[in-house]
């Protein structure tokens, strides 16, 4: 056998040997493991194998030459599809104690095992079937050319499928994963990020993919690109965010691509690429595109549309629960005018109330969603002046002690009414509409409370709407002038406000003034309204 093998010019190989060059930018091929203690084996295989393409793959090699190697070199190919494998080796068993290892403790289950023996009687064929999980059994004498062909490309293909189930299987659960994250967004811009993330995670694409929506919400399906702007991107898009889906690099190809699914108003598959159109609103659409480093598959498209449907819903949740925040913050806002309007104070307060104590927040360093809470709540911080008779609450002149003590009730019912609701909105307004009275010393009411034991948001509340209240009139006071006004707040610097939300409000002065609505020519004097 060496000296016709010696003819034939094909000496033992010991290394993995590809028939492509390495320089082929053809499919990948598919990877074929020999571990057998006979070179001839090896050598009389490669001869019949190595020009099976099935699949439109060729074939790769990888020699083994004891069950040992073999441990050592399935761990160096993992993606191995098909082992031909000896029974007989180093001992007896080597062969099946190979078989082992990889079902129990690599837990490879797609990895297609042949046992092929020379000597049968030591693994019977019907034992060995029983005991053991392989995949088909040979004894090397009746393998003819034909045969071996045949059992390969039957191996190939039942790897391929069972490959393409366990791609589709961890696609559809890193959907289910990737869906529930999804639902708990509440911005459109880091929702369309985590759809990016998600989908290239899903797919085990690169990174290279963007989201883009319709600058002023809605695209002329003849002229898309002037009207889509990028608001997320991924890997070569990131640096491309907030910029025109135009200058993003596109090339002619993908920019056709997102022409054609504009046109059209579906999804679109092309190549590597896919361009997908969603609907936000009534007349405002985003787009995905999403490039990959190798052509979608019949799966990864499956997936793609599968979880397309769940972005789909992602965003129409998304503007559903905008929806019912706007409706809850205009019934606060307009809820904290009526008692702004019972109380004969100048218009706004509620919402100049609002934004600052938003403004504030982001200074001393609130997350964007906690500011948020706290600009929707705010407006209610003096919603148990409901309960306040008219007669007291409308006094000009100085209040009687009980008088004052109706008053200062105010804060405990407006705290009785909202510590009820389910929303935490109303939970935080609940607490903003109990503490905003409570001083940094502790001589506040109505419970004392001193320090950090008074909730941020009622001493930044606290601040702001003394700030606001003084700088407009009341039905007891007039307006007073700014200087004055912030006169008052370094002088309650450490009494009735925190140090520290008075240094970053006073470092940030006209952003307030800003809100104010009031134009400052010297920094001394506003125009009060």
């Amino acid at each position: 056998m060496n000296m016709l093998l010696d003819d034939l010019g094909l000496a033992p190989e010991k290394e993995i040997e590809t028939p492509q060059t390495a320089a082929s930018s053809g499919p990948v091929p598919w990877k074929v493991m020999l571990v057998d203690d006979d070179e001839d084996v090896h050598a009389l295989t490669k001869l019949v194998l190595k020009d099976t393409i099935f699949a439109g793959r060729g074939v790769e090699f990888v020699h083994g030459y004891s069950a040992a190697e073999g441990r050592r070199l399935l761990a160096q190919h993992p993606d191995t599809a098909v082992l031909f494998l000896d029974v007989v080796m180093e001992s007896d068993q080597a062969g099946l104690e190979l078989v082992y290892y990889i079902r129990n403790v690599l837990k490879n289950s797609l990895l297609r095992i042949v046992l092929r023996t020379g000597q049968p009687g030591q693994a019977p064929e019907a034992s060995v079937i029983i005991d053991y999980d392989i995949n088909d059994y040979k004894e090397k004498g009746d393998l003819s050319a034909l045969k071996l062909v045949t059992v390969l490309v039957s191996s190939l293909r039942n790897y391929r499928d069972l490959k393409s189930i366990e791609q589709s299987r961890a696609g559809l659960a890193r959907i289910i994963e990737a869906t529930d994250q999804l639902f708990e967004i509440s911005s459109l811009q880091r929702l369309a990020s985590g759809i990016l993330m998600q989908l290239v995670t899903i797919l085990g694409m690169n990174e290279n993919s963007l989201m883009a929506c319709p600058s002023g919400g809605v695209a002329a399906v003849d002229d898309p690109s002037s009207g889509w702007r990028v608001i997320a991107g991924t890997g070569c898009f990131e640096r491309h965010e907030n910029d025109l889906l135009s200058e993003t690099g596109l090339c002619d190809q993908e920019r056709a691509c997102v022409h054609t699914v504009l046109e059209r108003g579906e999804s679109r598959f092309e190549g590597e690429t896919f361009v997908g159109i969603f609907r936000i609103k009534e007349k405002k659409r985003a787009l995905i595109v999403l490039k990959g480093d190798h052509p979608l598959n019949e799966v990864d498209q499956d997936l793609i549309r599968i979880f397309s449907s769940n972005i789909s819903l992602a965003l129409e949740n998304l503007n559903l629960y905008h929806e019912v925040l706007e409706t809850q913050e205009e019934i606060t806002f307009t809820l904290g005018e009526v008692i702004e309007a019972r109380c004969k104070e100048t218009g706004n307060h509620v919402r100049r109330v609002a934004e600052s104590c938003y403004l504030l927040g982001r200074y001393m360093g609130l997350p964007e969603e906690e500011a948020d809470t706290l600009r929707r709540a705010a407006p209610l911080h003096d919603l148990g002046k409901i309960a306040v008779a008219d007669n007291v609450l409308h006094k000009p002149g100085k209040l009687t002690p009980d008088e004052w003590a109706q008053v200062q009730d105010h804060v405990e019912f407006g705290y009785r009414v909202l510590k009820r609701a389910e929303r935490s909105v109303l939970k935080v307004a609940a607490v903003i509409a109990r503490e905003h009275h409570e001083r940094w010393d502790g001589s506040g009411y109505p419970r004392g409370l001193k320090g950090e034991d008074i909730h941020l948001f009622a001493r930044i509340t606290a601040l702001i709407d003394v700030f606001d209240s003084l700088l407009h009139s009341r039905v007891y006071k007039p307006a007073w002038p700014l200087e004055k006004v912030l006169e008052l707040i370094r002088q309650e610097r450490g009494g009735a406000f925190e140090p520290a939300v008075v240094d970053v409000f006073l470092d940030n002065l006209s952003g307030f003034l800003d809100i104010q609505g009031h134009e400052s020519t010297d920094g001394h004097e506003i125009i009060c309204g």
